[in-house]
């Protein structure tokens, strides 16, 4: 199958990865791991899809300043092209503090992020595309909810295809799992790490879960950590264990997973080939540290 036209809706990101070496010292140096570049939910994803032959369009808003310079080049590096909205916001920026196993907790200021408005975003979507990726976090944020479930309404709509990812539990508990469902029920396929999965569905385990949500999504994925991931489309279902991996940090790791996965659907790829591939994508972000694709 030929190559797609993708736009994917995210955030416009600066990361400041921080993994430290020693215990916490509250009021004096504590020798770290510190690394910057390119965030922003999907922008992994957007990189993953470009690697698989793609031609990707990453809509979000940002500000006039040096870490919007950062974000754009990065991901020109990638071979994706960023069309940003302009705001007087700074750019958002998040700071990941990981821990010894390589898990994050990460501190956010979504910045301009909340001013991407739906007339942007509608004049992005008014140029030819084949398939819309939204970003969880455009879903969970009230001030761009609006403009997401306009976006995928509009793919639905015009015979194109769609994809959105839960992103995190947290804000998903706060929002909310029903207006959450409400919000992207014009989706297609549905991505989820376990977690987001259960509290989604509000199911006790993953296969429980992955029934419920494929009544609501034609395609669901459910990544599983160091259990690997699950798959549903129609009748058919699918799981991999993971490739075994050192893991360094896996800030970027789901990101890249979901657009592996999604690249190779886009393609014709089989569940089982789809889910190879982003087991594959994830094992490599995980090895350095910070997201990379």
């Amino acid at each position: 199958m030929s190559a797609r036209r993708v736009v994917v809706i995210g955030d416009v990101m600066l990361d400041v990865v921080v993994k430290r070496s020693a215990p916490l010292a509250r009021t004096s140096d504590t020798p770290a791991r510190v690394r910057i570049g390119r965030g922003g939910s999907g922008a992994n994803l957007s990189v993953a899809l470009g690697d698989a032959g793609h031609h990707v369009v990453y809509v979000g808003a940002c500000g006039d300043d040096a870490p919007r310079k950062i974000f754009e080049e990065e991901l020109a590096v990638g071979g994706v092209h960023a069309n940003l909205q302009l705001t007087s916001a700074a750019t958002g920026i998040v700071v990941a503090l990981v821990d010894e196993d390589g898990q994050r907790a990460m501190l956010t200021d979504r910045g301009a992020n909340s001013l991407l408005t739906k007339q942007f975003v509608m004049r992005q979507l008014n140029e030819p595309f084949d398939h819309l990726h939204v970003s969880g976090y455009i879903i969970l944020d009230p001030a761009t909810r609006d403009l997401a479930g306009a976006a995928l309404r509009f793919a639905r709509e015009t015979g194109r295809s769609s994809s959105v990812d839960v992103c995190s539990v947290g804000p998903l508990t706060d929002v909310t799992p029903e207006i959450f469902l409400e919000a992207t029920r014009e989706s297609i396929m549905l991505f989820a790490n376990e977690e987001e999965a259960l509290a989604l569905s509000r199911r006790g385990v993953v296969d429980d879960a992955l029934t419920e949500l494929s009544e609501m999504f034609d395609e669901v994925v459910i990544t599983r950590g160091p259990l690997g991931a699950v798959a549903s489309c129609g009748n058919e279902r699918a799981s991999v264990a993971p490739l075994g991996s050192d893991v360094v940090d896996t800030t970027g790791a789901g990101d890249a997973a979901t657009g592996a996965y999604l690249g190779a659907r886009l393609r014709g790829a089989s569940l089982d080939d789809a889910l190879e591939l982003a087991m594959a994508a994830s094992a490599d972000v995980v090895r350095g540290l910070g997201a990379r694709g």
